[in-house]
């Protein structure tokens, strides 16, 4: 293994923009859910463009496009929404040329979306920061449905807690009710939830380049997160990974889909 300053040079100086994952292969492992939301995605998609030559899908918080890009066949009318511009950037230029609307909306996830009434047959999320139920149900079409994968209750705190020590009220999630709450607070919005799965996932991290890597990416983690900060932290996760032992966490999510 390189030595602990390279590892810390090379995660710090690595692109973190858009919502791929690519620079971990080799560094890191994290078990997918059993659905495969990027294939469930991708065959919706498909199959609303095939049944509805004037359908229309909107993927929210899409990150660089990463996901929808998957799809190999897209609805006539297909957006996108993000709030970072990075992120943004990086979607028109995956998915413009493939005639995708890239909408950059504010950072709260609590703002009206900039559309008009049932405006969309598909509304579809990976990971949205707060998922407004009223704005999901006002855009979708009657007969419309939501398809999204959710991050849950305690998405690695193993690795949040070894820097910042433990949160239990942190631990409650997005959502302090989790998954359960997400489905009240859908079918109160008008939806209708025909769909809950959840799934906890292990992850491992083999190096230390690795978690400065994510850290850097998923900013809310660690939110003060630097490595002057956290130096004799990040020696100590070296230490042990350098022993043959990786750091293990777990991420939480849960698929749910919801008709108007």
């Amino acid at each position: 293994m390189r030595s602990f300053e390279d590892l810390i040079a090379e995660a710090e100086s690595a692109d973190v923009d858009g919502w791929g994952f690519d620079w971990l292969d080799g560094r890191a492992t994290e078990e997918r859910p059993p659905w495969g939301y990027a294939h469930l995605l991708s065959d919706r998609l498909g199959s609303l463009a095939a049944s509805n030559s004037d359908a229309a899908a909107l993927d929210i918080d899409t990150g660089g496009g990463e996901v929808v890009n998957e799809a190999p066949t897209l609805p006539h009318r297909m957006t996108v929404t993000e709030a970072w511009a990075p992120n943004a950037q990086r979607a028109r230029e995956l998915l413009g040329p493939r005639g995708v609307d890239v909408v950059e909306t504010a950072v709260s996830g609590g703002d009206p979306l900039p559309f008009p009434e049932q405006s969309f047959n598909l509304v579809s999320a990976r990971h949205p920061v707060t998922p407004n139920w009223a704005e999901i149900y006002r855009v979708l079409a009657p007969g419309g449905h939501y398809l999204a994968q959710h991050v849950g209750p305690a998405s690695g705190f193993e690795l949040i807690e070894f820097f910042l020590g433990p949160r239990p009220v942190e631990r409650k999630g997005r959502d302090p009710h989790g998954p359960d709450g997400e489905v009240a607070a859908a079918e109160a919005a008008g939806l209708t939830v025909e769909r809950l799965e959840t799934a906890r996932c292990r992850m491992e991290f083999f190096d230390v380049g690795a978690v400065v890597w994510i850290l850097r990416k998923c900013v809310w983690w660690v939110p003060d997160f630097s490595v002057d900060r956290y130096t004799d932290t990040l020696r100590e996760l070296d230490a042990q990974m350098r022993a043959g032992r990786p750091f293990v966490a777990y991420s939480s999510r849960h698929l749910i889909e919801a008709r108007r």
